[in-house]
């Protein structure tokens, strides 16, 4: 008894080392199959796209970076930051464009080998592609026998007309990009502008190459009339950025360096700044542009129509039972609007000094879109429409509202 006794602390000793031993081999089992898992995993499991985008996205087109008050250097105010990072950004795409007419090139001795410095006339462009396209007025190459263009570093390289539009003003020129330097401008978006706004302009003005000015936008939805047509130019930016001759055909640039405009027209009884210039949305850019190198011309939407918005005093004094929309005062015979069956005014009435031809329909909303200006109607169809396209017009006709489908046509040349 006293033996057993004595033999039951060895065995419980030899018990508890057996245990140990026994934790000890299963730790380090664990931590060898531990380790092997760890250092597996990266090579067996990628990760997701979302954390590594750049190997799974395709490389978004560079756009302009807002200045940060972090990134300007001592001393130089933010403001003073913006212009020098647009500019520097953006006078590389910016070129003079010099036209010789055929009267200059009769001139010209047969022996001369520097033809391009003649000019009949200067204009500004820039550049919308690496294969040598830049954009331009129409009124500055219209009448060009011959086209030069200088670049920033002082280049000059002979161009051709692809294409001009005259309803927009615009048209589109193309030097062979072979060793040039080409660097495409960004364009942005109109609907990011308000009145106040920064629009910085870089041109020739009076032939003084690379010329930066600024301002701000003064008014917004301007209609133009243009010199050679009779359709009302849409949704035009004013400025008050010094723009003078020789400005015609230079970007409108936002504060992020995107190109919102093309400066086209000024406003003044001297042919110089009086703080009225204007600008042609960069939407028409974009589309006409686009149009001129594939096809050689752009057709506009048409919709057949003359007529004028209403305010709410013309409203009330007119007797009409709507709240805003455009009278139609006539329809023009053979156009989509007549196909469709539009109304045009049957009687004049005067109020305060205006004529209103009554009697035609009051068109209230495009596929939706409300109309309150004939600017909103024409903006409509510049922005969204082409030939061919159908529409839904909302009209208010003989007390009722009535949808009409018309499908446009291209407008008559």
């Amino acid at each position: 008894m006293n033996r057993q006794k004595n033999r039951l602390p060895l065995f419980l000793g030899i018990a508890g080392l057996l245990f140990v031993f026994c934790c000890f081999l299963f730790m380090v089992t664990g931590l060898v199959v531990v380790g092997v898992v760890n250092n597996t995993s990266p090579l067996e499991y990628s990760a997701p796209a979302t954390a590594r985008p750049e190997l799974f996205l395709p490389t978004p087109v560079p756009s302009p970076t807002p200045v940060s008050p972090a990134l300007v250097a001592p001393g130089v105010d933010i403001e003073t930051e913006i212009y020098r990072s647009v500019y520097d950004r953006n006078n590389p795409s910016v070129v003079s464009v010099r036209i010789i007419t055929q009267d200059i090139l009769d001139q010209i001795p047969e022996t001369d080998i520097q033809p391009f410095y003649y000019s009949s006339g200067e204009g500004s462009g820039f550049v919308i592609d690496t294969e040598g396209h830049i954009v331009t007025n129409r009124h500055v190459v219209s009448d060009a026998s011959s086209v030069v263009v200088q670049f920033y570093d002082g280049i000059l390289a002979p161009a051709e007309i692809v294409g001009m539009d005259r309803d927009t003003d615009l048209a589109v020129i193309k030097v062979d990009p072979q060793g040039l330097d080409l660097r495409p401008v960004v364009f942005g978006d109109i609907d990011t502008l308000h009145v106040g706004d920064r629009i910085i302009a870089i041109g020739n003005p009076f032939g003084n190459t690379n010329t930066l000015t600024t301002g701000i936008v003064s008014a917004l939805g301007r209609q133009m009339e243009l010199p050679d047509t009779d359709f009302l130019l849409p949704e035009v930016i004013q400025t008050d950025a010094a723009i003078n001759p020789g400005n015609s055909g230079g970007p409108m640039l936002n504060a992020q360096g995107e190109v919102v405009g093309v400066t086209f027209m000024l406003q003044s009884s001297t042919r110089s700044n009086a703080g009225i210039g204007f600008g042609i949305p960069v939407y028409f850019v974009e589309h006409v542009s686009k149009a001129l190198i594939e096809q050689g011309s752009y057709q506009h939407a048409y919709l057949g129509i003359r007529g004028n918005g209403l305010s709410p005093f013309e409203i009330r004094a007119l007797g009409l039972d709507v709240k805003y929309g455009i009278l139609i005062a006539e329809v023009i015979p053979g156009t989509p609007a007549a196909k469709a069956g539009l109304r045009g005014g049957d009687r004049e009435v005067d109020v305060e000094g205006a004529t209103f031809v009554m009697g035609g329909d009051i068109i209230q909303a495009i596929n939706g879109q409300p109309i309150k200006t004939f600017d909103d109607l024409l903006a409509y169809l510049a922005r969204y429409t082409r030939p061919g396209s159908e529409v839904t017009l909302s009209i208010f006709r003989d007390g009722k509202s009535v949808d009409v489908n018309v499908t446009l046509a291209a407008r008559p040349q």
